[in-house]
C-alpha cells in the first residue's frame, strides 16, 4: 500500500460542488491529496506540462464539463490525444444527464460518468479507481 496519499486531481468550478465532493470523499474515509483547478484552461495548462514530464502525473482526474474559458470534453480529448496522459483514470462528474454527453464521455473513455452532487455509487466509483474502500 502506499504510504502517501494518491493524487487526485478536481478541476471544478463550482466552490460549493468542491466543497461537497470534499466532504463526501472525508464521509467515506476515502485519503487523497487534492488539487483543484477552476477552470478549464488551467486544466489544459496543467495538463500540457504533465505530458512534456513537467508535472507529476495524478492517479485519478475528476473532470466536470461545464467549465469556463474551455470546456471539459476539449480537456478530456487532449488527455486522450497525449501518449503520456492517455490513460489516465478520468470520472466525469457534471449537472449534465444528457444522454449525448454521456455517449462522448464514453466514446472518449471516461472511466465514469456521474451527475452532481455527489452520490454514494459514485464515491464508490472514485474509490474503486484508487484501490480503497468506500
Amino acid at each position: 500500500m502506499k504510504s502517501t496519499p494518491p493524487m487526485v486531481l478536481l478541476v471544478e468550478d463550482n466552490e460549493d460542488d468542491v466543497f461537497l465532493m470534499q466532504r463526501a470523499l472525508r464521509a467515506a474515509n476515502i485519503e487523497v491529496a487534492l488539487t483543484v483547478l477552476d477552470d478549464g484552461e488551467k486544466a489544459l495548462e496543467f495538463f500540457e506540462r504533465a505530458a512534456s514530464g513537467k508535472e507529476p502525473l495524478p492517479d485519478m482526474v475528476l473532470l466536470d464539463l461545464k467549465l469556463p474559458y474551455v470546456l471539459g470534453f476539449e480537456v478530456l480529448e487532449f488527455i486522450r490525444s497525449s501518449a503520456r496522459l492517455k490513460d489516465l483514470d478520468v470520472i466525469v462528474l457534471t449537472s449534465s444527464g444528457e444522454l449525448r454527453d454521456q455517449e462522448r464521455a464514453a466514446a472518449l473513455r471516461a472511466h465514469g460518468y456521474h451527475v452532481k452532487p455527489p452520490t454514494p455509487a459514485m464515491v464508490a466509483d472514485v474509490a474503486k479507481f484508487l484501490g480503497a474502500e468506500a
